[in-house]
Parts: structure tokens; C-alpha cells; sequence
């Protein structure tokens, strides 16, 4: 059967070449815009998700209310308020961090855990200054919930040690205040006087909102320099399975009084372009359907219309109409799993060679080279809907073929 599908094909090249170089370009259009879009959605996961948290626990931000006031002062007594209440009515800190730790400690979906102190600080190096977000945390806890240390420019997280003043810095953020690794600067919280920090490394994302802002220390040095001895304000936790992140903090939530957010919760604007993206991505499937599908249609088609001796001949020599409907619809497949194939290799060549230009001087978004994945997912669909596509095309063909009789073709060649 399938010798007989080819020379069915190799009989009639060019039309053969024209519908195999159609699936060739859509599944490689397929290929290429895959791996574009879920290189730069990798990109940004592993920026701000990985270099993060999938989950965090925060103080719960609720907001005062005259309602909450009247139930807890008044009871069911009326009361009029000549200026209502605001504002918000939370610690600004996790009130049993202890608790949440061994929680989480004994989660089997929990990957690691840090507790935090996140104050807002004004840098102060010579005559320059700019605020930052300080993060203090135990190094080796911050370590298992980010991949900081990755995107280290000089010096390692570990340097900062359980205390010692000692920091690391975002690239962006050294550069406004003009300190280089090893140099000294001052870090001021509220009223308190400005303490000094000595940079033990600079770190660079490609993020600037990061970049430019964050500084990570010591939670002990943070909790002093906020004055705030023992307290914990965030908790970073990151998950065996990024897909869990939502339900394990809607489980979470009910279980304190603290905030849990999962990241795509915090990242709502993040999301939208990657549903948008999904659409583009659908819309290319759909696009690959149809090249393939009416190509594969045309060429069985002409290939019926011009193989009526073939086909009365074959039934004459004892082919039953299900076996040239097999004949037909295996020269499909073949024209399916051909051009499918070639469309991976040429869609993996394109995205090699895209991977190689660069759009950046620097590191720019964390990289200087565009963003390519080479997820085996997307070459798998990718032959597939090319397969399956030529698979559905070939049915009304093959079909038709299969139903023609040997006496009707001889009466319609007479004719």
C-alpha cells in the first residue's frame, strides 16, 4: 500500500512539492512564533517569578470601616459618624512568622521559604541619593526562593552573611549613586539616623523596576535599621510546581489572618499578555489547519481525477473500495508526516538563527540575544497538527476514490 502511495506522489512532483512546502512553511511559522512567545513568557517567569516568589504571605492590608468600628465599640447601637473612619486597621507585620515557617517546612509542595523585612530606604552615597526597597533576609533561605545568585555582575549572596552591614545591590541602582562593588553607602529608614552598608556584590536582572531599586541585606541588619527587632513582613515561598502557586494560596488564605497572593495574582497585567499571546498562537494553529488541509484536499483531488484507470484497474485486480480509500488516505499521511517533519527542521534552524541576533549592547532584559525556547511541547504539536491536518484532508478524497466502480469508469472514459 504505502509503494503504491508513493509512486502515486512521485507521479506527479511538482503538485507533490507544492503541497509538501505548504505544510513546511506552517508548521515552521507554527515552530518560530512558539518558540518566540513562550521563549519571552519563560523570560519573564524566570525574572520576576523565580527571582521572587510563586506565593507570598504579607500583613493583611484591610481597610477600616465604620462598620467595623460600630460592631466592635457600639455593638448593634446606631451610631453617626461626622467623619468616617479610614485608613487600615493590620500590623505591618506578620504576627506569628515562627508558625508560618514550620507550616511550611512541612508542606510537600513547598520548595523552600524565607522570611523577610521589606522596608523602604533612602541610598545615600557622597552628595547622591535615591530610596530603594531593602530586602533583609537569611541568605541561605533567600537562596532556595530565588535565583538571585544567577545574575550576580561580582560577589555572591552568601557574602552577605546573618549580619555584618553588608549588601548587594542592583546594577542600575549603583550606577545612579556611583558605588562599585566593595565601596560603602548609607541606608536611612524613617527618622532613624543613616547607617553604613558595604557593597558586596551587584546583581543584574535586565529588569529595571528591579535594577533600580532593590537592595538585599542581612534580615537582622534590616530589622535593625527599621527598627523593628524580630519582625517579619513577607514571607517568599516557592513551589515544587509553579501551577499550584493560586491554589495553594487560596488554601492558605483560609488558614490565617494573614495576605497570600500566588504571583500570577500580583502579576494580573502580566497575565493578559500571555493570554494574549496564547490567542496569537491559536490563531497560527488554526492558519496551519487550513494551508494544510486545503492543499492536501486539492492535490488528492486532482490526483483521483487523473488516476481513474489506475483506480479501475486496481479494483479490477481484486482491490475492495476500502482498500483504495486506504491508498488515498495514506498518500495524505505521507504528505503530512513529510511536511511536518521538514517544518520542524526548518522552524528549528529559523529559531537557531534568531536565538544568535542581538538587540541589545548589554544585558538588557536579561540577555542580548532575542528569547527563543526549545520546548519539545511545541514540536510535537507542532507535527501534529500538520499529521492530523492532512489526515482529516484526505478523507473526502480517499473516500470518494473508494466508492468509484470499475464499470462506471470505463463508462465515463467512453463517453
Amino acid at each position: 500500500m504505502w509503494f503504491l502511495a508513493v509512486r502515486h506522489l512521485l507521479s506527479r512532483r511538482k503538485q507533490t512539492l507544492l503541497t509538501v512546502t505548504g505544510i513546511l512553511l506552517g508548521t515552521a511559522a507554527y515552530v518560530v512564533i512558539s518558540g518566540l512567545m513562550i521563549g519571552f513568557q519563560d523570560f519573564l517567569v524566570d525574572q520576576l517569578v523565580n527571582n521572587d516568589a510563586h506565593v507570598k504571605v504579607s500583613a493583611r492590608a484591610d481597610k477600616l470601616t465604620a462598620q467595623s468600628l460600630d460592631q466592635a465599640f457600639y455593638g448593634d447601637q446606631f451610631v453617626s459618624w461626622i467623619k468616617s473612619p479610614s485608613g487600615r486597621k493590620d500590623n505591618p507585620y506578620i504576627v506569628s512568622p515562627g508558625t508560618w515557617m514550620q507550616r511550611l517546612e512541612h508542606d510537600p509542595s513547598v520548595s523552600g521559604a524565607s522570611a523577610q523585612m521589606v522596608a523602604q530606604v533612602i541610598a545615600t552615597h557622597g552628595k547622591i541619593s535615591s530610596t530603594a526597597k531593602l530586602i533583609g533576609a537569611d541568605p541561605d533561605q533567600q537562596k532556595k526562593v530565588s535565583n538571585i545568585d544567577d545574575y550576580m555582575l561580582s560577589g555572591h549572596l552568601d557574602e552577605i552573611g546573618k549580619s555584618g552591614s553588608r549588601i548587594v545591590i542592583g546594577k542600575d541602582l549603583a550606577d545612579t549613586l556611583g558605588a562599585v562593588n566593595g565601596e560603602t553607602i548609607y541606608l536611612s529608614a524613617g527618622k532613624a539616623q543613616p547607617q553604613p552598608f558595604r557593597i558586596v556584590g551587584i546583581f543584574h536582572l535586565g529588569v529595571k523596576s528591579i535594577d533600580e531599586t532593590t537592595i538585599i541585606g542581612a534580615l537582622s541588619d534590616a530589622q535593625k535599621l527599621n527598627m523593628t527587632p524580630g519582625r517579619v513582613t513577607d514571607i517568599a515561598v516557592r513551589l515544587h510546581d509553579l501551577r499550584q502557586a493560586r491554589e495553594m494560596a487560596g488554601l492558605w488564605n483560609l488558614m490565617a489572618e494573614e495576605k497570600v497572593e500566588s504571583w500570577d495574582q500580583a502579576n494580573e497585567g502580566l497575565m493578559s499578555v500571555f493570554s494574549l499571546q496564547d490567542i496569537v498562537r491559536n490563531s497560527m494553529t488554526i492558519a496551519i489547519l487550513i494551508v494544510a488541509s486545503f492543499g492536501i484536499y486539492n492535490i488528492l483531488s486532482l490526483a483521483i481525477s487523473h488516476k481513474t484507470r489506475e483506480i479501475a484497474i486496481l479494483r479490477s485486480m481484486g482491490f475492495e473500495p476500502g482498500d483504495i480509500t486506504r491508498l488515498f488516505l495514506t498518500q495524505g499521511m505521507a504528505l503530512g508526516a513529510i511536511g511536518g517533519l521538514a517544518g520542524l527542521i526548518f522552524g528549528y534552524l529559523i529559531c537557531a538563527y534568531l536565538g544568535t541576533i542581538e538587540v541589545s549592547a548589554d544585558r538588557g532584559l536579561g540577555g542580548n540575544h532575542l528569547f527563543m525556547s526549545y520546548n519539545l511541547s511545541i514540536y510535537f504539536m507542532g507535527f501534529m497538527l500538520a499529521f492530523i491536518s492532512a489526515c482529516v484532508a484526505s478523507v473526502l478524497p480517499a473516500r470518494s476514490a473508494g466508492k468509484m466502480e470499475p464499470i462506471d469508469i470505463i463508462r465515463g472514459e467512453g463517453e
